[in-house]
């Protein structure tokens, strides 16, 4: 889930690593400017119930707080678990667009002797074309923080992003922190946080594998380091520690080879001063097919593989969570990760290693609360990629772990669910809001494909749409003269697009599919009575092909040569016979008058560049268009793209939809992500984008949201928003 690609990045030169300082309640966001748009104060906002959906990177129960965990995702932020409420706290909900590349959490730590204090490591991407990451510093559990930004570049969606925490509080000093990156080697701040340097007198340098520091773990009053960039020759160092805080050395005897080439996570056992470490070949998510787990007794150096099973054949997968009983010395439990062939598993032992049970032996699942993680026996229940794995200090049967798409919990070692509820990782690509019917929403996602949500505050009870199921959506259309009939296409595991004639709520392939459909699903489009499909292909490469067209419900297909490739198709929402496409290579609208068979030019000259910019037809009006071009504006048509007007109320627009008319009104409200002065926001319009309102505030920004809007048809002011990573937020007037 959420691939990223790596780069290199040199080595931090010098030794000042922190730069601005800034304090950032929750109220007071850093975009915020004085003169923009105020913001509505009656708003409420939620997430859309799914449950999860997302890569769970870590989760950390507090040593010293009964009851006190955090969790960290990929794309999606970092949680606090409410015990009493029995829910997560989103904490980064006011990072807002300029900071979107700070929702994935590299790292975070607590501080054994402050329970109070929290320490979260963001950047998403260590790319060149990223943004540096930055350390939030709270001292109550996240509710308030203070910021600062860092020089070097974080990667909380890179590979090796289900490692172990890189940011420590040492062991010696609560007011010294630790921080391990994957390109400048490791971090040092004497004063919690606010100022960072390179750790003199520590002996790793990068390799262009750039995974750097995969951990650092207080082990007494040592802190040891685990090192990804080794090449597993019988040479190769791959753990470092320090004991008095200033110089490192390798740990002697350290297991090399294949199989223990990256270390990926450890756990200390303070009861037997044994270290426990789990490796792998590669970093992981994907990619592991050798694996191992060692463990260290810290007095006296002296190493014993205690692997529970050794991959092999078609078995392969590496090792990936772990941790230890803080009530019961020797009791300690491992993942294995990217197991495919037999499922990924948590072995436990409570004799220090010597003898592993696998709890999926014994595992009993209830999913009724998420019923999309209930894929049938042909799947691996269990779940894969788990690499987050965490035991409660104070119950030696509380144990959780991730997994790509949820959080696992059991009381008891033997019955599982979900553990999930107020964490929404989901990233989100289409929505719809029907006119009529059960539902209020039909959303197209990311690695999820699509759900038909009977309620907001429930997960779907028919989960992910079947026959096909797809992994990720890429089109969703609703015919908007007859709203029972509902086409979606993804990449699907029996064809890559489907229909339904219910309003969603059962599903049913395309009888046939154009041969590119298999490799390049895109954005469909289905005219206002049903009768006519429009299908667009675009490769995950960025490779556009030429549309196709089909007049009985996919069971026949016809190239359309005169469409944009690449574009996505519009269908008019009162004539069946009229269909758009913005052809975002040379500014020009297209537009169709014989249902789709043909397409000509019309308005030219419009912005350029940019595969992402989107149009829109206004409901219930025919040649009503709206084009949001992002930082070049807000453009409108009434006569179906002939002529184009620049709206002047607004400067930026990314995504928009509409929503029903507030009372007197006579157009529905529109609702945009845009800028109308200095800050990128939700804003709704009651008066056609003549005037806006901003409807979100400081504290729920969401990072970047510009892929999808649309307002509810049947409920005034209620708005659906698609964020990457912090799933479907609605919100209301309240």
């Amino acid at each position: 889930m959420h691939a990223s690609r790596l780069s290199r990045r040199a080595v931090l030169a010098g030794t000042a690593a922190a730069a601005a300082l800034t304090t950032v309640p929750p109220l007071q966001g850093r975009a915020h400017a004085a003169g923009v748009t105020a913001a509505t104060p009656s708003y409420r906002w939620r997430n859309a119930v799914i449950g999860g959906t997302g890569f769970i990177t870590g989760v950390l129960f507090h040593p010293a707080v009964r009851g006190l965990a955090y969790a960290r995702t990929d794309i999606g932020g970092a949680y606090r678990w409410d015990e009493r409420a029995a829910r997560w706290t989103p904490l980064t909900d006011h990072l807002g667009w300029d900071d979107w590349n700070l929702l994935g959490v590299e790292s975070l730590a607590v501080d054994p002797a402050h329970p109070d204090r929290l320490y979260l490591a963001l950047g998403t991407y260590a790319q060149a074309w990223a943004g540096n990451g930055a350390v939030l510093r709270s001292e109550d559990r996240g509710a308030t923080w203070t910021r600062t930004d860092l020089t070097v570049k974080l990667g909380g969606n890179e590979d090796g992003r289900g490692a172990g925490e890189r940011l420590l509080v040492d062991p010696r000093d609560s007011g010294t922190l630790w921080l391990g990156t994957r390109h400048d080697g490791l971090l040092k701040s004497s004063d919690r946080g606010a100022t960072w340097a390179v750790a003199s007198g520590f002996p790793a340098t990068a390799s262009a594998s750039g995974q750097g520091v995969t951990f650092l773990a207080a082990v007494g009053r040592a802190v040891y380091a685990g090192w990804g960039d080794g090449d597993g020759t019988a040479t190769a160092v791959n753990l470092y520690r320090t004991t008095d805080g200033t110089t490192w050395e390798p740990v002697p005897g350290q297991p090399t080879g294949t199989s223990a080439k990256v270390p990926i996570r450890a756990a200390h056992d303070r009861h037997t001063r044994e270290l426990y470490v789990t490796y792998a070949d590669a970093p992981g998510p994907n990619g592991q097919s050798a694996g191992s787990v060692h463990k260290l007794a810290t007095a006296t150096d002296r190493w014993t593989d205690v692997t529970p099973v050794q991959p092999g054949g078609s078995d392969t997968f590496g090792y990936g969570g772990g941790d230890v009983d803080a009530c019961r010395a020797g009791t300690v439990v491992v993942s294995t990760n990217n197991r495919w062939a037999d499922g990924d598993t948590v072995f436990r032992s409570t004799d220090g290693g010597r003898t592993w049970a696998s709890l999926k032996d014994v595992a009993v699942f209830d999913v009724s609360e998420t019923p999309f993680l209930d894929w049938g026996e042909d799947r691996p229940k269990f779940g894969w990629w788990i690499q987050a794995l965490a035991l409660d200090p104070y119950d030696s049967k509380h144990l959780v772990y991730g997994t790509g798409a949820t959080l696992y919990g059991t009381r008891d070692l033997r019955r599982w669910a979900p553990r999930i509820r107020g964490l929404e990782e989901t990233a989100v690509r289409r929505l719809i809001s029907p006119p009529a019917g059960e539902a209020h929403l039909i959303s197209g996602l990311g690695d999820i494909g699509v759900m038909y949500h009977e309620r907001l505050t429930a997960s779907p009870s028919r989960g992910m749409a079947t026959n096909p199921v797809f992994g990720s959506a890429t089109g969703l259309a609703q015919a908007a003269a007859k709203p029972a009939y509902v086409v979606r296409a993804g990449w699907g595991d029996h064809g890559n697009g489907a229909y339904s004639h219910d309003g969603g709520r059962t599903w049913a392939p395309f009888t046939a599919q154009p041969d590119i459909a298999k490799n390049a699903p895109g954005p469909i489009a289905t005219s206002a009575d049903g009768s006519t499909l429009l299908w667009s292909f675009v490769h995950w490469d960025g490779t556009k092909y030429a549309a196709h067209r089909s007049t009985d419900n996919g069971a026949t297909w016809s190239e359309v040569s005169s469409f944009p490739k690449g574009a996505t198709p519009v269908a008019d929402p009162a004539d069946p016979t009229l269909f758009y496409a913005y052809d975002t290579d040379t500014g020009t609208l297209h537009a169709s008058t014989d249902s789709g068979r043909s397409f000509t030019a019309r308005a030219g000259g419009l912005p350029s560049g940019d595969d992402q910019f989107q149009l829109a037809a206004a409901p219930g009006r025919s040649g009503d268009l709206w084009l949001s071009v992002k930082w070049n504006g807000l453009y409108r048509s009434t006569d179906g793209g002939v002529t184009f007007a620049k709206v002047a109320s607004c400067w930026a627009s990314y995504t928009l939809g509409f929503g029903k008319a507030a009372d007197g009104a006579d157009y529905p409200a529109v609702y945009q992500v845009g800028s109308t002065e200095t800050i990128t926001a939700v804003y709704r319009s009651d008066d056609a984008a003549g005037t806006w309102v901003r409807i979100n505030d400081d504290a729920h920004q969401w990072g970047w949201i510009g892929e999808v809007i649309t307002g509810d048809p049947r409920v005034y002011g209620r708005v659906y928003l698609g964020t990457n990573g912090r799933g479907i937020q609605y919100g209301e007037p309240v």
